[in-house]
């Protein structure tokens, strides 16, 4: 049995419904076999252009109809990014990923900017990540050209739930900007959001749709929401860390390859809560003061959690090794 990608909703919801502490363990189990214990992927996301999205996303601060008391800013300087990125790599950074609040990306100077600002994080031999919106496959090509590693564009949720969360592009819209990524040969990052008020189902039916894409992401984020003041979804409650657990192991089960990132909403989590995480596979963080926006534990923070748990950053550019298909079958069938 070969990584699969044709896994179905009941076996997936067999993974996920496994009591906590044996999915914790099986998860553990395939970590080990697929990916290097110890070992975190150090993310830095950096937004370079803030604000005014005409989006709709019911968790964005970013969205220009809801009021965040957010300041709307214009495209950063390459040579302020490239500092900035200097400083990431310094603090034990080797992905670097450039956000840009925008519907789309277009072709103009902006555009070209941003393929600048590529060229020039790639030549500090750092993996470099763009979320931007929907993309082309002529504007994948031109960032695969200029150097970028990989193309962050979530999923968010379910199919059947998508629609109450974002009205203004469609969930198909987002499986096609995969597709355009994937086809020119950046490594494609997408995960999804708990918290949206979604059910156990939406979250069961998100996994499903990152595990049967045609190749699985290279990385799958997994995000806690963020209630920020003034988007619709501020009054959610928060997410409980024993589903953010279940979320990561199932993901690392049926997605082994794959680095599974604990990402947004680590800043509300303890260190002893994060060891968990990484227990039940984790294997990518976001570090450094600010995921785009909203708050998120800095690097000194992350560096005296590593040196507690033993942690090491994983080197850029490094591919998973490959597990045996019968520890796999032993793993998952048990």
């Amino acid at each position: 049995m070969q990584i699969r990608n044709n896994w179905t909703k009941a076996e997936i919801s067999e993974i996920y419904n496994t009591p906590l502490l044996e999915l914790i363990y099986k998860a553990s189990n395939i970590h080990r076999e697929y990916q290097e214990t110890g070992e975190v992927q150090v993310c830095t996301l950096l937004s370079i252009k803030t604000g005014g999205c005409s989006e709709d996303c019911a968790y964005c601060p970013q969205a220009a109809r809801y009021d965040t008391g957010l300041e709307v800013q214009a495209l950063m300087k390459k040579e302020d990014v490239l500092a900035y990125a200097k400083k990431a790599k310094n603090a034990g950074s080797t992905r670097f990923c450039m956000g840009a609040a925008w519907r789309e990306v277009r072709d103009n100077r902006d555009f070209d900017r941003v393929l600048d600002m590529v060229k020039g994080v790639n030549e500090l031999g750092m993996e470099v990540c763009c979320t931007m919106g929907m993309l082309t496959e002529s504007q994948a090509e031109k960032l695969h050209e200029a150097g970028l590693y990989a193309y962050n564009h979530n999923v968010d949720t379910s199919k059947e739930h998508y629609g109450d969360i974002i009205t203004t592009r469609t969930y198909d819209d987002r499986l096609k900007t995969l597709g355009n990524v994937r086809k020119v040969g950046i490594s494609v990052c997408s995960g999804g959001i708990i918290g949206l008020g979604e059910t156990h189902d939406d979250r069961i039916g998100m996994l499903h749709t990152l595990s049967t894409l045609p190749t699985h992401p290279g990385s799958v984020p997994i995000n806690a929401l963020v209630r920020v003041k003034g988007t619709p979804l501020e009054g959610n409650e928060k997410v409980d860390i024993w589903d953010m657990i279940r979320m990561i192991a199932t993901a690392r089960i049926i997605m082994p390859k794959a680095m599974v990132r604990l990402s947004a909403g680590r800043s509300e989590m303890s260190v002893s809560e994060q060891a968990l995480c990484f227990m039940a596979g984790a294997n990518s963080i976001f570090s450094g003061e600010k995921l785009l926006t909203t708050p998120n534990p800095d690097f000194d923070e992350d560096s005296r959690m590593f040196q507690l748990l033993g942690l090491k950053p994983r080197e850029s550019f490094k591919e998973s090794p490959v597990a045996s298909e019968e520890s796999f079958v032993e793993e998952v069938l048990g």
